[in-house]
């Protein structure tokens, strides 16, 4: 995923709806940062660079740690006697 995928992602997880967009004449190298929020909801504020910074942090370990267990959960099949044909079988 990319960086913009992550804020995306991680804002639209602080509050339901749709309550965010982009300016149509930002700034930056890319139109999908924190500089080129803009609220569309007047009963939210703006979060944070900190607080959207650590939501992503959040949606990053989670994801990693998703890959970490699969991995671990593969390794444990193996340990069991099953062969990467009957894991793929198995979870794909």
């Amino acid at each position: 995923m990319t960086e913009q995928q992550y804020l995306n992602k991680a804002l639209a997880s602080l509050h339901n709806g749709q309550w965010f967009g982009w300016k149509k004449d930002w700034t930056g190298e890319h139109r999908m940062s924190y500089e080129n929020i803009i609220v569309h909801d007047s009963s939210i504020t703006k979060p944070s660079e900190a607080e959207v910074n650590a939501k992503i942090q959040e949606l990053k370990d989670a994801e990693q740690a998703a890959i970490d267990k699969k991995a671990s959960g593969k390794q444990k099949l193996k340990d069991l006697g099953l062969d990467d044909d009957e894991i793929k079988a198995l979870i794909g």
